[in-house]
């Protein structure tokens, strides 16, 4: 499989999580114990409820484990050129509602649309990958075919983007 892009910042974030879910492990082995204990696990509510959590949370944690060797981890504070790659930050424009978006690119497991990120591997981010200030691209999304022209390109770093 594919080297996937993180930051740094991102890394941490994640290596944290699995962290916090292994430690996890002990409190919702206790409460399956004590759900068993309380008899008929037929219709035993705290029981099912807790292999659900156990599940969800062992889910999560083979997620993270399969992602940690395929990251290449990268320095957003090392980042810079002209072109739209990973850690950029790309305002574009509408050609035809004259409307602008900003957003920085990252990595699938960086990007939070609500944070103003987006991923390298979104159609958006497919289509300017690479891009310079003043190309235009289309990007295929759910209203249609949408034409875009790169206003600016710009690498603010972990501090410019609140990563720290």
């Amino acid at each position: 499989m594919d080297r996937v892009p993180i930051s740094k910042q991102g890394f941490e974030k994640i290596t944290k999580e699995l962290e916090d879910l292994k430690a996890q492990r002990p409190a919702i082995i206790q409460a399956i114990a004590e759900a068993r204990a309380e008899g008929d696990l037929s219709e035993n509510a705290g029981y099912d409820a807790a292999r659900e959590r156990q599940g969800m949370l062992e889910a999560r944690i083979s997620y993270i484990n399969s992602r940690m060797p395929l990251f290449d981890v990268l320095d957003l504070d090392a980042l810079s050129g002209e072109r739209a790659i990973f850690g950029a930050t790309v305002e574009v424009e509408d050609i035809d509602t004259e409307e602008r978006r900003t957003f920085t690119l990252l990595g699938p497991d960086d990007a939070d649309h609500k944070k103003g990120s987006i991923s390298v591997l979104s159609p958006m981010g497919q289509a300017i990958l690479g891009k310079e200030e003043g190309d235009e691209v289309i990007v295929d999304a759910p209203r249609g075919r949408i034409e875009y022209e790169i206003v600016s390109v710009q690498f603010l770093g972990a501090a410019g983007l609140n990563l720290r």
